[in-house]
């Protein structure tokens, strides 16, 4: 939820929230109106030619091993998680630009002041959930390699979306296999 105390564990978490503070300050004390969205994992694509070309999250990082012919990494298989992976809220890029348009509209009526917004879908998916979904869409057949975790990831983060359902009147449409199956598309343009 929006309301409990940000205690970031890692630099970017920390930037962003360094982000709100400022704009929280800004709000106060210039009456400027500002909606935070808080984004929880982007992935997927609007358009085949709109899909990632550099693998920074799960998704194309595991397509791209795909196309090495390695072994996509998970870091822990260890975690306090049904699975043991770690989980996160997938959330298609076209649902967070409809979230955009939201906030925009949101802005434009409220008064001065400062609003945070999780933007996800409320539901988690694990790396080997993910990693699962990626083989159903594409077909290939993933050995991925356990490896030691990575330093500050939390095993579980997922968003409450009942305040963007409130506020903004967003919710998102997609799920993990319109994602999984939007970004194969875009990368199979981007990288042939």
């Amino acid at each position: 939820s929006e309301i409990v105390k940000c205690s970031p564990i890692n630099p970017y978490g920390l930037t962003k929230l360094e982000g709100e503070v400022i704009s929280q300050a800004l709000a106060d004390s210039d009456g400027f109106k500002v909606a935070a969205l808080r984004y929880f994992n982007v992935a997927g694509a609007g358009k085949p030619e709109l899909g990632d070309q550099l693998a920074f999250n799960l998704v194309p990082i595991i397509f791209e091993a795909m196309d090495s012919r390695l072994s996509p990494k998970v870091f822990g298989n260890d975690y306090s998680t049904p699975d043991g992976s770690c989980i996160r809220d997938y959330v298609h890029v076209q649902d967070l630009a409809e979230a955009h348009v939201a906030a925009m509209n949101l802005v434009e009526s409220m008064q001065p002041g400062f609003e945070a917004v999780n933007i996800g879908t409320g539901v988690g998916a694990s790396v080997f959930e993910v990693m699962s979904m990626v083989q159903d869409v594409t077909g290939i057949e993933l050995n991925p390699e356990i490896v030691d975790r990575r330093e500050g990831d939390p095993a579980a983060l997922v968003a409450d979306v009942s305040k963007a359902k409130e506020i903004l009147g967003w919710e998102n449409r997609f799920q993990l296999g319109d994602i999984v199956q939007s970004a194969w598309n875009a990368w199979q343009v981007s990288h042939k």
